[in-house]
């Protein structure tokens, strides 16, 4: 984004603040500057990821594009080069990671997802380390629904009844089971299990009905704290076969939560007073109410009424003493009384109209406080100072009027302070006013193609009337089986503009951008008055208390770590080997410095890659303890955006679920997809591997002999353990020979690496697993060279955890780092000639780095599939400013 850094009505106000402060002692001027080198130190990025569709079926490809911007330049961000993106289950299990690699703040890949996932509320999220310093609910985090009908055969619909039974709530839910046709599982027996927060709180038997139907019951008798979670249901089919269905439970009751959030923090007396209002239902979603406004005394002295999702504002003017109260009517007719927040005798307030074409900032005063000094009203915007006001405090308003236009589009924190520098009151307001906005236009030939028939889709990108280079994402889907929803859509600016900055949960983000009507503006305003995200504490910044910074930015993949002696003693000078023989065989030396620390940088390795590090001393000793630095990983929270759970996932994307049917079925006859769950009739007896571990090139058990960590038994070392255990097998000096191949020793794999012949006794035994002996040339061949002399594949019990360190004995370790994910290749097919196999693809096209350019322009080619519908063609992108884009086009297929 570009930063407008001289708006023509601020520029006098800048300049006023600038003779203001421009002594070295004005205490004023020391807070900004410590505001300045908090920033510097601590910049923060934020995410957004576009993914191609807004949900999936099992067997599908998600195709992910990352953008990673700085916040305080608002540029695409150069202060991680590695960013992190996750699929975590509803049991907030991480199911798949990707690491990418981040140039200029862009990177993308994609996740596969296999048919023995099952179908619920999943999640994508995404961070670097440099943003775990800010905390979880700065990341990227969104739930998408993924269902199962390729693979499934039981498909439950259910739905929940809420009451009061004393103190406690009931709750009833009914439960149908049916097969993929639609057809009931009649008579048939079910065991459940009833978990709210990972509690079992109840668990029964039933029989469903001739519907398929179960009707359960429980008491939550501690509403306070068991609020969610799920049933887990057990259906036996005829066959004796089990499936466990997981179902969520949202909420408990039917209460509605609300809540009053003044428009500064807080209410004040003899002073008109704004207040948000926001009403949530136990599933974490708005809900509409009404009411009036009491004082201790009954008498009426405002109404209200919510808006847009819960959430709507009134205005209030505490008396001198009196409290005040909320009468809230329900939708089900149902009333409640809510105490309001006690109002300050004497105080501050800011007030923001910013729904027409101007922000108008007021400060507002009581009257003990006229002419006590000069007050500062501060306009941040991602931290960064857009504008200061000095006024004496003559008069109890003072106002600021500031257009729109020339304000950079997002949330603006307006902070006053007093005479002594302290905050006194604070509000954040919304500005939309495209001044970010790249101006993406996609066009067609057409407006109507046929079926299978090639599209070219012209982008032409500008900026303030000048073509635009930049990188944009592009995602085609049919909406007859991809139906959008248009206002929960996540999108460029709800991600970069808004929720990236919000720490609580943002219900249908893109309804706010869908227009600029004063309805919409003024809903806009009414999430800002009753959010309470602050992303400059400006407590810490007068105390000098800067944010916590437990990780540091990865720049590059690397490998480092220190060698001590046994007793923890840095050991400079020391000899430090890095070996690989993933995708090759790789070997680098380096010296330890005067901590006895080592360092590998600048390299560049896929994920899956295994080391070996080795240290040795000057003198060549072995005696020491090598201690690797980590990447450290990170915990799964829970999702602050429970409100977009869905308790029927099939049911929800049925006719998406039947589309992609069509597609994996017609796969399957291809020979290009096979399912991994074996068709009920088919019966496999599964013949037990003893080195399934294995990395054996042969795959694992294909072997000479196997020898087992039962059959190692408690011999001191591999050598003693081996010998005369293997036919043909020798050691001379500890180096393993077989006697058909003379001098030529034999290689030894560790996990996949390539050690040595001298590494065999550096191998504790209690760490072995399997030890597979290759000597005829069938099996060695594949090794090639490294296969002459035979080779022993070890493979050690899993250990390390999440670390990927094992250590095996002084001197050695093996690591099998996070690396760099590579990500496919977006299959399009090509119809340059008759062909009449049925596509039923749901993504018509992927392309995650479309470059425009000088002129702004590029252009996009695909062919359509079998289905006609109407096309959504979605394109999002930045320049390298930071100006974003999102554009929406669609044609018809007929």
């Amino acid at each position: 984004m570009k930063y407008k850094l001289f708006f023509p009505l601020l520029t006098l106000l800048v300049l006023v603040f600038a003779l203001g402060y421009k002594s070295d002692d004005d205490p004023f001027a020391a807070l900004l500057k410590k505001l300045e080198t908090y920033l510097e130190k601590y910049p923060q990025e934020k995410v957004h990821i576009h993914l191609d569709k807004p949900y999936y079926a099992i067997g599908d490809d998600i195709w992910v594009k990352a953008y990673v911007m700085n916040a305080q330049t608002s540029a695409p961000s150069s202060i991680s080069s590695a960013i992190y993106v996750e699929l975590l289950n509803e049991k907030d299990s991480i199911k798949q990671q990707l690491k990418l690699p981040l140039v200029s703040g862009l990177s993308w890949g994609d996740f596969k997802l296999p048919d023995s996932l099952a179908e619920g509320n999943y999640r994508i999220r995404a961070y670097t380390q440099w943003m775990k310093n800010a905390g979880t609910e700065f990341f990227f985090d969104k739930i998408i629904k993924i269902g199962n009908s390729w693979s499934n055969s039981v498909f439950t619909s259910t739905n929940y009844a809420f009451s009061k039974q004393n103190a406690a709530e009931k709750v009833e839910a009914n439960i149908k089971f049916t097969d993929k046709e639609g057809k009931a599982y009649a008579a048939n027996n079910v065991e459940y299990e009833v978990q709210l927060n990972s509690r079992n709180i109840a668990k029964g038997k039933a029989t469903t009905n001739e519907q398929g139907e179960i009707n359960i019951s429980f008491l939550n008798n501690q509403p306070a704290i068991y609020k969610s979670g799920k049933i887990v249901a057990t259906l036996t089919l005829p066959d004796k076969k089990k499936i466990v269905k997981n179902i969520p439970i949202k909420a408990t009751s039917n209460n509605v939560d609300v809540q009053f959030f003044p428009e500064s923090g807080n209410l004040v007396e003899g002073l008109p007073n704004k207040v948000g209002i926001k009403a949530v239902n136990a599933s974490g979603l708005g809900e509409d109410v009404s009411g009036v406004i009491v004082d201790v005394e009954g008498t009426e002295v405002n109404k209200f009424e919510t808006q847009h999702l819960g959430m709507g504002s009134f205005v209030i003017n505490p008396q001198p003493g009196k409290l005040y109260f909320a009468k809230v009517k329900f939708k089900d007719g149902s009333e409640g009384k809510f105490n309001l927040p006690r109002a300050l005798a004497s105080g501050y307030l800011i007030t923001v109209n910013s729904t027409t074409d101007n922000v108008v900032a007021k400060i507002l005063m009581t009257a003990d406080l006229v002419g006590k000094g000069e007050l500062k009203l501060v306009a941040l915007y991602n931290g960064n100072v857009l504008f200061v006001s000095r006024s004496p405090s003559q008069k109890q308003i003072i106002t600021t009027n500031i257009p729109k236009k020339d304000l950079p589009a997002g949330i603006i924190q307006f902070t006053a302070f007093s005479e002594t520098n302290m905050p006194i009151a604070e509000r954040l307001v919304f500005v939309n006013n495209n001044s970010n906005a790249i101006s993406a236009t996609l066009g067609t030939a057409r407006q109507s193609y046929e079926r299978k028939e090639k599209v070219s889709v012209n982008l032409k990108a500008l900026f303030e009337g000048k073509p635009v280079q930049g990188s944009f994402s592009v995602s085609v889907t049919n909406t007859a089986s991809v139906k959008p929803d248009l206002e929960n859509e996540s999108n460029i600016f709800t991600s970069l503009l808004l929720s990236s900055d919000l720490a609580g949960y943002i219900e249908k983000p893109n309804y706010y951008f869908l227009n600029k009507e004063p309805k919409t503006q003024q809903d806009l305003d009414n999430l800002m008055l009753t959010q309470g995200w602050r992303r400059v504490l400006w407590k810490n910044v007068i105390a000098g208390v800067l944010p916590a910074s437990s990780f540091q930015a990865e720049k590059s993949l690397k490998i480092s770590g220190t060698v001590t002696t046994l007793g923890g003693k840095p050991v400079p000078n020391s000899k430090v080997s890095l070996f690989s023989s993933s995708g090759g065989f790789f070997a680098i030396d380096t010296l330890t410095d005067a901590q006895g620390k080592f360092n590998f940088d600048n390299m560049s390795f896929g994920d899956s890659t295994k080391f070996v590090v080795q240290a040795r001393t000057e003198k060549g000793k072995r005696n020491l303890e090598i201690k690797v630095d980590v990447v450290s990983g990170q915990l799964v929270t829970k999702s602050k955006n429970a409100g977009d759970v869905t308790v029927n996932v099939n049911e929800s994307i049925a006719s998406y679920l039947k589309q992609s049917d069509n597609y994996f079925d017609e796969l399957a006859k291809r020979g290009v997809l096979e399912r991994t769950i074996m068709l009920k009739e088919v019966n496999i007896v599964e013949k037990k591997n003893p080195a399934k571990n294995s990395t054996n090139l042969n795959g694992g058990g294909n072997a000479d002999a196997v020898i087992t960590a039962e059959q190692l038994g408690t011999c001191p070392t591999l050598t003693i353990c081996l010998q005369g255990r293997v036919a043909g097998l020798l050691f001379k000096a500890g180096v393993p020979y077989l006697l058909r191949n003379g001098n030529i020793p034999m290689t030894i794999m560790l996990d996949g690496m390539d050690v040595g012949a001298d590494f065999l006794d550096n191998i504790p035994p209690s760490d072995v697993e399997t030890i597979e002996v290759l000597k005829s040339i069938n099996y060695t061949t594949i090794y090639g060279s490294r296969g002459a002399g035979g080779i022993l594949v070890i493979t050690t019990k899993r250990g390390g955890g999440m670390s990927g360190i094992s250590s095996y004995t002084p001197g050695i370790v093996t690591y099998a780092p996070k690396g760099f994910y590579t990500p496919r290749l977006f299959y399009s097919p090509q119809y340059d000639v008759a062909d009449s196999r049925p596509d039923f693809r749901s993504t018509i096209y992927w392309n995650p780095h479309v470059v425009t350019a000088e002129n702004g322009e590029a252009v996009l080619e695909y062919y359509n599939s079998d289905e006609t519908g109407t096309y959504r063609v979605v394109l999002e992108g930045i320049d390298m400013l930071g100006n974003i884009a999102r554009s929406v086009y669609t044609y018809e297929v007929k």
